[in-house]
């Protein structure tokens, strides 16, 4: 008989900080903030809660540093590339065209809307939420409206997007991928007249 050779597992490599902001902001988008607690994240990552404290002191040290991680990732993926557009009406398409396919990132933002109470969260939605009207508002401006509507229309945008996260929420409104395409261009076509 002959013996076959087990292989030991390969040793996990050492998690860093990033791994557990990563999976925080899964648990975030997908459960809220209350799924982002050590325990159930060292099981989703395989590991002890000893490894998180390797890399944070507390939860809310962990909260701070994925939000700050989304916060981060949605101006470089989503604002610069945008901003790097010259034509100011195509630049606003662009947004919006990026915007609507950031699903983590809008579930994120929906969890966040749901606990503006909690220290760390309220400052930074506004903070956030005050950068994306301000950039809407300044490319409306460059697109060629007056101060007042392009005020405004950023307004709109922002309302409107802001509403649709929260009702994707609730599984609101369903839409095929095409109907959600279409929405997409006639939000466009609306704010943004050629």
């Amino acid at each position: 008989m002959m013996l076959r050779k087990t292989r030991k597992p390969e040793p996990k490599a050492r998690l860093s900080a990033q791994d557990w902001e990563l999976a925080a902001l899964e648990a975030l988008a997908e459960s809220g903030l209350a799924a982002v607690a050590v325990e159930p994240l060292a099981r989703r990552l395989g590991v002890t809660k000893g490894s998180f404290y390797w890399h944070f002191p507390t939860r809310e040290a962990l909260i701070q540093a994925a939000i700050e991680r989304w916060e981060k990732s949605d101006e470089d993926q989503v604002i610069a590339p945008a901003a790097a557009v010259s034509d100011p009406r195509e630049r606003l398409r662009e947004l919006i065209r990026q915007v609507s396919r950031k699903r983590q990132s809008h579930a994120v933002f929906a969890a966040l809307f749901r606990t503006l109470d909690q220290p760390l969260v309220g400052p930074l939605v506004e903070r956030v939420s005050a950068r994306r009207i301000a950039f809407l508002t300044d490319a409306f401006r460059h697109a060629g409206f007056d101060a007042n509507t392009a005020a405004n229309r950023a307004r709109l945008a922002f309302s409107a997007y802001v509403g649709f996260v929260q009702l994707a929420q609730i599984g609101q409104p369903r839409m095929t991928h095409e109907e959600f395409e279409d929405y997409i261009r006639d939000f466009i076509a609306t704010l943004i007249p050629r």
